[in-house]
């Protein structure tokens, strides 16, 4: 038990403080030339929780539960299961062959998918679009879609068969080492096959408390949506000048 104050003081870490005002892997401090084992075994654990994010499966029933009110459809991309989407990136904006949706002609079509993090869309999904839809008011809506093995670009394709206006694409994103449950929304005006990222609006890092909260989030994608429909169109033309003010 050390008693001294002065080898108290030697002994204690120095970046705790730093460390602890970030979920942010910095301030690891150093043993020798290596990291100090508590965290490196810290990072293994953390790498093994975002490759668990990225395998796991889409569990439909949690999403459903959270929208009791809502009519959900599930599709499924081109690629046949895990393997095959994450090595196929352009099977999963596709849908599979045969599939069949029902022409809604409404504003909005909103899609759930896996993406590569099915664990965000279990935790945060099915909230996130209830705060969405709460403040689109006169908007009217499509069934929601839930799609399995589902990339962002597959939201144009499931939008052009509903016959909307405007798709929002809820999708887990890419696992990091702080951050195995980050939601991303995508927004895309006048959806269709062949779109690209340029033409879209993204919301990233969603997963309170330790991102971006629903409330914020859902209020920024709706002023993105309003915008979107007085100027008919999405992606780099788009700003949302408010986060400037």
């Amino acid at each position: 038990m050390i008693t001294d104050p002065a080898e108290m003081a030697i002994s204690a870490d120095p970046w705790a403080v730093l460390r602890g005002a970030t979920r942010a892997r910095v301030a690891l401090g150093r043993a020798g030339d290596g990291l100090p084992t508590a965290r490196e075994l810290e990072f293994r654990a953390a790498h093994a929780v975002a490759r668990d994010a990225v395998h796991e499966a889409l569990d439909a029933e949690p999403v459903r539960a959270g929208l009791p009110e809502l009519e959900v459809v599930e599709v499924h991309s081109a690629a046949a299961d895990r393997a095959e989407y994450l090595q196929r990136p352009d099977l999963g904006r596709r849908l599979a062959d045969g599939t069949s949706l029902p022409r809604a002609d409404a504003d909005l079509a909103v899609v759930i998918g896996d993406g590569l993090s099915p664990r965000a869309v279990h935790e945060h999904a099915a909230a996130m679009t209830v705060a969405l839809l709460e403040r689109l008011p006169g908007w009217s809506v499509a069934p929601v879609v839930l799609a399995h093995q589902a990339r962002v670009g597959l939201g144009d394709e499931i939008g052009a068969a509903l016959g909307v206006r405007a798709v929002v694409v809820l999708i887990g994103e890419r696992p990091g080492l702080s951050s195995a449950d980050s939601l991303g929304i995508y927004l895309t005006w006048d959806p269709r096959p062949g779109r690209v990222d340029s033409e879209r609006n993204c919301v990233s890092n969603v997963r309170p408390p330790h991102g971006l909260g629903y409330a914020q989030a859902a209020e920024t994608v709706a002023r993105l949506l309003g915008a979107a429909r007085e100027l008919g169109a999405s992606g780099v033309v788009l700003k949302d000048d408010r986060a400037l003010e």
